[in-house]
């Protein structure tokens, strides 16, 4: 949850901070100079897409005198890479834009706030040198449209996002073009088609045709269908000899009726390229046109009846301080276990006997020099855990390796900081390695094989891309790199190459909203797919309807100050990483007045932790597209409310996982949590 920078100090160590974008300290502060303000020249900064400008930071006393304070730096925001060391600042995102922040770095015992000072970064792009026009099409037939695809690229190579380029056509009689690039053939001939922005042009000829078909049939598809079905129609063109035509453009449409005398506002159904899917339940007409020609099939649709009651089972109540990660297990003695962590607690971490999830209980407990341990895991064969450290009172930090040889009472069988000192936020364990955040930048992969002599074999640092998650499936790494969106290594696939020990770049693709947070991967046996499942995470919601953010402390009757849920955003992309020269989002999961946290897909069933929002449990069986939660696809909603939490009736879940037919979870402010879904059954839902 942060992404923090390297900072300027005599005697320094970076420590992620939760929520925060990044952070760094030093260590053994003691009192130095009063400082009155700070300042930062110049006092407005505006930096090029790859370039790296210097600036100043000084420190005044009351009189004017410049001072020299320990201080912190930090860079805010996606488009920004800030070197405290150097104090410099490189665009690596235009648009992003940015933040430098400087604070003074106080005693633990010193009164009062710190003075700090917040300069914003405006990230532009470098002048566009090219672009390029194309058609996935190399003809248009009188009557149809096809669409172009517009790029523009700057000097280095890179890609301008979202170019608005101005279209216009050398012969508008043979065929037009609108202000978005689709072209539509009017008569026989040719035109030039050319797009212009920022000063660089680029041409497609539109090469017009006569409408060759005179019958047009539609297949594929269903009678009959559930809310959130995907249905695929194929159309079928013949000529005026029978023989079938291929390459005609179709522009699709449908027609709703309600089958209960309910209306449904606005759109109500998704159809794109023959794809088909409907949101609300009632008779639908698909309709497909091209030319002169049209056809259509009618779709009776269902509700898709997937709810499940949730019955709580138990809880391992944690209301002292703030539950962070979990993982449920079968140790090796039969039994079932759960390690938990917590953040902002003194390094500790819980382990619990749930075979009864009805009555876990607490059996021993880890306590490892660290403000947070942000993340706990356990390798597949149960032999060992994982703690990640942060805010290590020596600043090195570092992973925590648990041996579970008496998974009821494991002891620390080794420490390891190598390569790890700047803050350990996630972690990934399988049997021989482990998969390790390093300070927000990087994945170092560890052998585990000695538990007590573990060493690090190699590392990935994908570009000035900041890290979050590193999830491994079939040898493949795939990290959650916010701005970067999702990136996959070959760490031991081999199809690429790639091994443990040489890590190989296989793939990426950047999500919308640049906070790639969470990375789940999923083979989805139904459709031979292989999904990424992939979490936002947005802490604050200024400029929403429902604003706020986090809210860290308890109620406090003395200054009636705290207590009060959190608001944050965000949500769930479902990426199509099949073809990895060629990933996709296809799907989103999105609940919008709450933000997402760590996913498990199990099943053809996504559990996903929804922070204020709840643990949710959402079908995503067969093809997938649109806005899951709209479709009738939420199976069950279970908000953990306790009214003595650590802040009291705040749910704030941050993990789920299902175990042997249980869902357990932890929650924020609450502990630990057990429910079952029951059998499925059909219910009646209301319309209004």
């Amino acid at each position: 949850m942060s992404r923090p920078v390297q900072v300027f100090l005599t005697s320094l160590v970076v420590v992620s901070a939760l929520f925060l974008p990044s952070t760094a300290v030093a260590q053994n502060v003691q009192e130095g100079p009063q400082v009155d303000r700070l300042q930062i020249i110049p006092g407005q900064l505006s930096v090029e897409q790859g370039e790296t400008v210097s600036f100043e930071i000084q420190a005044l006393d009351g009189q004017g005198n410049p001072v020299r304070p320990l201080l912190r730096v930090a860079g805010a925001g996606a488009g920004i890479v800030v070197d405290g060391l150097a104090r410099t600042v490189e665009g690596v995102q235009a648009g992003g834009d940015g933040t430098i922040i400087v604070t003074v770095v106080l005693p633990p015992d010193a009164p009062g706030d710190p003075v700090s000072i917040r300069v914003p970064v405006e990230v532009t792009y470098p002048a566009v040198a090219r672009a390029e026009l194309t058609s996935d099409r190399d003809r248009v037939y009188a009557g149809t449209t096809v669409t172009t695809r517009f790029r523009a690229y700057h000097e280095d190579g890179t890609e301008r996002a979202l170019p608005q380029a101005t279209f216009r056509s050398s012969d508008p009689e043979t065929a037009s073009v609108d202000r978005f690039g689709a072209v539509t053939g009017l008569r026989s001939g040719s035109a030039a088609i050319t797009a212009e922005y920022e000063g660089v042009s680029a041409s497609w000829e539109a090469r017009v045709e006569g409408f060759p078909a005179v019958r047009m049939e539609l297949g594929g598809g269903l009678d009959e269908a559930r809310t959130g079905d995907v249905l695929s129609f194929i159309p079928r063109f013949f000529d005026d000899a029978g023989q079938e035509v291929t390459d005609i453009p179709v522009t699709w449409g449908y027609s709703y009726q309600s089958v209960d005398g309910v209306r449904q506002p606005g759109a109500v159904a998704l159809v794109e390229d023959g794809r088909f899917l409907a949101e609300e339940p009632g008779r639908y007409a698909v309709v497909a046109s091209a030319g002169p020609l049209n056809a259509r099939r009618t779709v009776e649709v269902s509700q898709r009846q997937v709810v499940q009651r949730v019955e709580f089972q138990g809880q391992g109540r944690v209301d002292n301080v703030h539950t962070s990660d979990f993982w449920v297990f079968e140790g090796n003695d039969g039994r079932d276990y759960a390690i938990s962590g917590t953040w902002g607690a003194d390094g500790w971490a819980y382990m619990w006997d749930v075979t009864d999830p009805t009555n876990m209980v607490k059996t021993d407990s880890v306590q490892v020099d660290a403000r947070t341990v942000n993340d706990v895991k356990v390798s597949p064969d149960a032999r060992y855990a994982t703690m990640t450290r942060e805010g290590a009172s020596n600043r090195r930090n570092g992973l925590v390796l648990l041996d579970l040889a008496d998974p009821a009472h494991p002891v620390i069988a080794s420490v390891m900081e190598e390569g790890l000192t700047g803050g350990v936020h996630n972690a990934f364990p399988m049997e021989d390695y482990v998969y390790t955040l390093s300070a927000g930048e990087k994945y170092v992969i560890i052998d585990v094989r000695d538990l007590a002599n573990p060493r690090v074999v190699s590392e990935v640092q994908h570009g000035n891309c900041r890290i979050h998650d590193v999830w491994v499936l079939d040898g493949l790494a795939y990290s959650a790199q916010w701005g970067c969106g999702i990136i996959v290594y070959d760490v031991g696939n081999g199809g690429w190459g790639g091994s443990a020990e040489n890590p190989v770049y296989v793939s990426s693709l950047q999500t919308p909203g640049g906070r790639t947070h969470a990375v789940y991967p999923y083979f989805q046996e139904s459709t031979g797919k292989l999904l990424v499942f992939a979490g936002d995470e947005i802490m604050t919601r200024v400029g929403m309807p429902l604003e706020g953010g986090l809210s860290r402390d308890p109620y406090d009757p003395a200054t009636g100050e705290g207590g009060r849920p959190s608001n944050t955003a965000g949500y769930t992309h479902i990426l199509d990483f099949s073809d990895m020269d060629n990933p996709r989002k296809i799907a989103r999961y999105k609940v919008p007045e709450y933000g997402t946290h760590n996913i498990w897909v199990e099943d053809d069933v996504l559990y996903q932790a929804y922070y204020e929002g709840g643990m949710r449990v959402v079908d995503v069986s067969g093809e997938l597209t649109g806005n899951l939660a709209t479709q009738g696809r939420e199976i069950a909603v279970y908000k953990p409310n306790d009214p003595v939490g650590f802040i009291s009736n705040a749910p704030m879940v941050w993990s789920a996982m299902p175990f042997k037919g249980k869902v357990f979870f932890s929650d924020w402010n609450s502990g630990m949590w057990s429910v079952e879904l029951e059998p499925r059954q059909p219910v009646a839902l209301e319309e209004d």
